[in-house]
């Protein structure tokens, strides 16, 4: 099975076992990473934004316009910035290296 690591905020590393065809916001709620995904993975926040890897981000596909959208209202966005509903997990992707920002910005729950 395919293994993912996330760098939490304060630097630690957790490496995870990664199946086929989640997402890297479900595999982070299966093992407990704190990646908050408020909209739950419905592409409507920002709250599931990770930072891929330089090596990493060159083997994604491209966002679409709407993850686009959506990153632009993300907290610490960077160059590699992706959100974590959209990256799906395949075997190609064994190894996937994301650090979690140092927050978030949750608009669903701002009124």
């Amino acid at each position: 099975m395919p293994k993912m690591t996330f760098i939490r905020s304060d630097g630690t590393a957790c490496e995870v076992a990664a199946p086929e065809g989640l997402s890297v916001l479900e595999i982070a709620h299966r093992n407990k990473i704190d990646l908050e995904g408020a909209c739950e993975g419905s592409l409507a926040c920002s709250t599931c934004h990770v930072i891929v890897a330089e090596e990493w981000f060159k083997r994604l596909p491209a966002p679409s316009d709407d993850e686009e959208d959506m990153l632009d209202l993300a907290f610490g966005l960077s160059r590699t910035s992706r959100l974590g509903c959209q990256i799906i997990m395949t075997r190609e992707l064994d190894g996937l290296v994301v650090a979690l920002p140092a927050g978030t910005r949750n608009m669903m729950s701002e009124k």
